[in-house]
């Protein structure tokens, strides 16, 4: 079950391209001209909402599969997930023919992401009243059955999957002033941090967490991989009691700054990005808008983006939220 937590390289993410490209063409930087007066910057959006299973993690899950060796294709793939990486998994492991069991917690999970995963041939299991309780509960799964366990984080493959999203905002934009990016686990901001880092160091990386659920900051912020006690964010894709060491390494390397907001201002910027950009965001994808909001002057006639992470919002929930309940 052990993964090496090696550090992936630019030449890992160049690799990662060229695996991925064949399944996910490039999705949309699209500048949005009603954000960009409302923020009094120029405010692009990284569309990966427009991925097949609605989030970016799925870049990191056909990368993944792609290195899996005979003995673990034949073992299988399990995972823990609130549901984005789990379609991720779920979705390559049916590209490589491979079996899928992803853990889901049983309290709370996104009922839209679940069937995602069951249509895309995932044994879903509920388990726990949270991601991490899930998590265990997978690792110990793991381990007895013998599957090849896909971390959320720990996973040098799935990060470099995940960090072309930073490669094909460059193409399309180079040298932002500012990217922003939702932090659950934190491996899309660290795969982007990467990136930056190499091929556009003047770039200032920015993440963004629920106020509710600050975990991931508050390691960024003391260098320790303690879990958080306090988790009770409503936006799954946010949810992370557990710091990672592998994505929280790369992060105090390579985050200019780390933005806390709340579940409101979270639910806001789904209206707003509705309204003014009509584009569907669940909060993890909202959330790099809602920090764009709390820069506020800050980002101030800068080249910004925003990457909306996911679409998977229950319809229900969608509702709601436009209407402000």
């Amino acid at each position: 079950m052990s993964t090496s937590l090696l550090t992936p390289t630019l030449d890992d993410v160049m690799a990662a391209r060229a695996t991925i490209a064949p399944h996910l063409p490039a999705t949309p930087l699209v500048r949005s001209l009603k954000l960009s007066e409302r923020l009094g910057c120029d405010y692009y959006i990284k569309c990966e909402s427009l991925q097949p299973v609605g989030a970016f993690k799925v870049r990191g899950g056909i990368n993944l599969a792609a290195g899996l060796s005979a003995r673990e294709r034949e073992a299988g793939l399990i995972a823990a997930s609130t549901g984005n990486h789990g379609q991720s998994v779920a979705y390559a492991g049916r590209l490589a023919g491979v079996r899928v069991v992803i853990y889901v917690p049983a309290v709370g999970a996104n009922p839209l992401k679940v069937a995602a995963m069951e249509r895309l041939g995932a044994e879903v299991r509920h388990h726990g009243r949270d991601f991490d309780e899930a998590r265990e509960e997978c690792e110990r799964e793991a381990e007895r059955q013998g599957y090849r366990y896909v971390h959320s984080a720990n996973e040098p493959l799935h990060l470099a999957g995940v960090a072309t999203v930073a490669l094909e905002i460059l193409e399309q934009l180079p040298e932002p002033d500012v990217v922003l990016v939702p932090v659950g686990g934190g491996s899309g901001a660290s795969g982007q941090g990467l990136v930056l880092r190499e091929l556009s160091p003047a770039t200032r990386l920015i993440g963004v967490q629920s106020d509710a659920a600050p975990g991931v900051y508050q390691a960024w912020k003391s260098g320790s991989l303690e879990p958080c006690n306090h988790m009770a964010t409503r936006h799954e894709g946010l949810a992370t009691r557990v710091p990672f060491a592998l994505t929280l390494g790369l992060l105090r390397e390579t985050l200019s700054d780390f933005v806390l907001v709340s579940d409101d201002a979270v639910d806001q910027a789904v209206r707003v990005l509705a309204e003014d950009a009509k584009l569907v965001a669940e909060g993890a994808g909202a959330a790099a808008l809602a920090g764009a909001v709390a820069l506020g002057d800050r980002i101030r006639g800068k080249k910004v983006v925003g990457v909306l992470s996911g679409g998977n919002i229950p319809l229900d929930r969608l509702a709601g939220t436009l209407a402000g309940s």
